[in-house]
């Protein structure tokens, strides 16, 4: 369906990824998207510079990507400007309650251009199939970044038989091939990484928060509001999933007084990233940290973990009983 080798794709983040990244996912086999909600204070900027980044895209590999938007933080014009750009897909995530997806399926389909949808619960999902999804992310809690309330696993399994026969990609939680090879287990088709594509040379995430997701147990996330909060944004029913460090610990509790200090805070945040200060910025990433334990080229990894997810697969035959 998308015209690649293997089942990885590069999860649409705002913030965590570049031209480069989706380009190196794209050409080493994957599926790269670029998120590219919130990359402007205004919609026209926004577009201009995502039409920048596609552009650059194009300029490093032939192979298919997408784009993604964050629905509830976007306009009609800001999907159409998209799928003016004539990405292999729309990705799209997090609608408001009131949002037509028909409509944003339908316009795909007459530009050619494919929809994927992420959901968190298995009623979202199948909201999105009768709207006419081809591809359905089913996002577990486990993932980094704003997430539901549901396991993986059995998320993925629930959407999978509500909206077969479309293709489901499983999220959250997944860093190595035998991660890979459990999700296509469970029925999924594929896989969408986040946080073990942001410790890639081509991440745009600054070396000191690469470093601490390669740091990371795995133990060192929590289900908090203070992202949002900090940012002055409200997300229709998700949760952020972030890593503690000073900036959690010295507001957690403090949520209101949080929102009196907010533009000071958020300056204090673009300072830590652009320092590098993975202890005073925001770092929302997932459990699967614990299982990062290096920096990589993104293609070089991508081809790794496929490797690695068919070896787990070809030697599952010893888990059947002959008779």
């Amino acid at each position: 369906l998308l015209g690649i080798r293997h089942p990885i794709v590069l999860g649409g983040m705002s913030g965590g990824t570049s031209a480069e990244l989706v380009a190196a996912v794209s050409s080493a086999g994957g599926f790269g998207i670029f998120g590219a909600s919130f990359t402007a204070a205004t919609s026209a900027a926004q577009q201009d510079a995502t039409r920048g980044v596609v552009d650059r895209i194009r300029s490093l590999t032939d192979a298919p990507f997408g784009v993604n938007l964050l629905l509830f933080a976007c306009s009609d014009t800001d999907v159409d400007a998209v799928l003016a750009l004539r990405p292999r897909v729309l990705a799209t995530a997090w609608p408001s309650e009131g949002t037509d997806l028909r409509s944003i399926g339908d316009r795909a389909h007459a530009a050619g251009v494919l929809w994927m949808h992420q959901a968190d619960r298995a009623d979202g999902a199948k909201r999105a199939a009768e709207a006419g999804a081809d591809i359905i992310v089913a996002q577990g809690t486990e993932g980094g970044g704003h997430v539901g309330l549901i396991a993986t696993f059995p998320l993925t399994r629930m959407v999978v038989r509500a909206v077969a026969p479309i293709p489901v990609v499983a999220a959250g939680g997944i860093a190595d091939g035998e991660g890979i090879a459990a999700a296509l287990m469970l029925g999924a088709q594929g896989v969408l990484l986040g946080t073990r594509l942001l410790a890639t040379d081509e991440s745009p995430l600054p070396v000191g928060y690469k470093q601490a997701i390669v740091a990371s147990d795995g133990h060192d996330t929590v289900i908090s509001e203070i992202p949002d909060v900090a940012q002055g944004r409200v997300w229709p029913g998700a949760y952020a999933r972030v890593r503690v460090n000073a900036f959690i610990n010295e507001w957690s509790g403090r949520e209101g007084e949080l929102r009196r200090h907010s533009d000071e805070v958020r300056k204090g945040l673009a300072a830590a990233r652009a320092a590098g200060d993975a202890e005073r910025g925001n770092l929302l990433i997932g459990q699967d940290a614990g299982l990062i334990d290096s920096i990589e080229p993104a293609g070089a990894l991508v081809a790794r973990l496929a490797a690695d997810a068919e070896r787990v697969l070809a030697g599952a035959s010893r888990y059947v009983v002959d008779g």
